[in-house]
């Protein structure tokens, strides 16, 4: 079968052959790939970043964000049946830690874990994809067109789920309240996928949503947003040092730039009692200035959290997968759909790896109808 590949720590990228996987467990699950989508992980290992090939091989096929149809099951298997959608989930456990063995992956305390196409197991830019059924999350039909968003929804649900969490330990308005997001200010920096389904997840909870970027208002993605009923702050207008002065502060601030500085900076724009949660991850190493006294402060005279969240549990992609068919009744399949700008054939990888469109939010990669 054909596979999109790379040689970890180059930038050699190529379509290969890889034979083609089949079932060798009761619990085991074929699926065709249809379609995978492509985020900054992705874009950073074909550069020549992070990325580990499984052992014994040179390469590493890549793809995390998934979406198929399922072809053949193993006789253990119940919840799916061939025809049926499907995503496989991302990480794979140690064997050691505890959290692994409550299959929580994702909070992995040894660090022994494999990402499957990013470090140490092929990924799912292939034709064909198998995997046990534990690591499966069934995806209604009425959502084939959306469901590649599974993956980063997930990172956007475990974020929120985070952040909630945290209030409800030291709030005793937020422990008592299933419906504390409900007319929360709350903001979200960086209008990537990532953030406009964050947006999506907590607009569906009732939450007063800000949207921070440095793209124009009339752009696709403000315009995105404000259809779901957000608003917009225009970063090369507002300074996120001047976001508290110019439009209020926020109970809870999802950031999703990736930019240590906007990270820090944000701090600034959070309330009394106030959680703030990171899900980007900074590139480089050069110094930044903060005011640091004055940080620091405010966090303690505050009562301010703050919590980095990363990757997420197969709950969190159940979660993401019912939000997707919430957002679809609720703003329409067209405009859930708009979320994916960019579709490119498979063997048109390198453009889908390399290029970066004006308009982009998400780009996927077609391997099949």
């Amino acid at each position: 079968m054909k596979a999109i590949a790379i040689i970890p720590g180059s930038n050699t990228l190529a379509l290969i052959d890889r034979p083609e996987p089949s079932l060798t467990a009761d619990d085991q699950v074929k699926m065709k790939v249809l379609r995978v989508g492509i985020c900054g992980t992705d874009r950073e290992e074909a550069a020549g970043g992070r990325a580990k090939a499984p052992d014994g091989i040179e390469t590493l096929v890549l793809g995390h964000e998934m979406f198929g149809q399922v072809v053949e099951v193993g006789k253990a298997v119940t919840r799916v049946k061939p025809g049926d959608y499907a995503v496989f989930t991302v990480r794979r456990g140690c064997p050691t830690c505890i959290p692994c063995g409550m299959h929580r992956n994702d909070m992995c305390t040894t660090g022994n874990y494999h990402e499957r196409g990013i470090w140490g197991l092929d990924g799912y830019q292939s034709e064909f994809a198998v995997d046990q059924e534990r690591y499966l999350i069934p995806v209604p039909a009425e959502l084939a067109d959306v469901g590649v968003l599974a993956e980063p929804m997930s990172v956007s649900q475990k974020a929120i789920d985070a952040a909630l969490g945290t209030q409800r330990g030291r709030l005793p308005d937020a422990a008592a309240d299933p419906d504390w997001l409900s007319g929360r200010r709350c903001l979200v920096a960086g209008l990537g996928p990532i953030g406009l389904l964050a947006a999506i997840a907590l607009r569906l909870r009732g939450a007063d949503v800000w949207g921070l970027d440095v793209v124009e208002e009339a752009s696709t993605r403000p315009q995105w947003l404000k259809t779901i009923g957000g608003e917009y702050i225009n970063g090369m207008q507002v300074k996120t040092t001047d976001i508290d002065d110019t439009v209020g502060e926020f109970d809870l601030i999802f950031e999703a730039t990736g930019v240590a500085s906007v990270e820090f900076n944000l701090i600034d724009a959070l309330a009394v009692n106030g959680v703030y949660v990171l899900t980007g991850i900074p590139g480089g190493d050069r110094p930044i200035e903060i005011a640091g006294a004055d940080l620091m402060r405010q966090l303690v005279l505050k009562n301010q959290a703050i919590v980095g969240s990363v990757n997420a549990a197969p709950g969190h992609f159940r979660i993401g997968v019912d939000d997707l068919g919430r957002a679809q009744n609720k703003w329409g399949a067209n405009h859930i759909a708009k979320l994916i700008t960019q579709h490119h054939p498979y063997t048109d990888f390198q453009a889908a790896l390399t290029e970066h469109a004006a308009d982009e939010i998400k780009v996927v990669v077609e391997w099949g109808a």
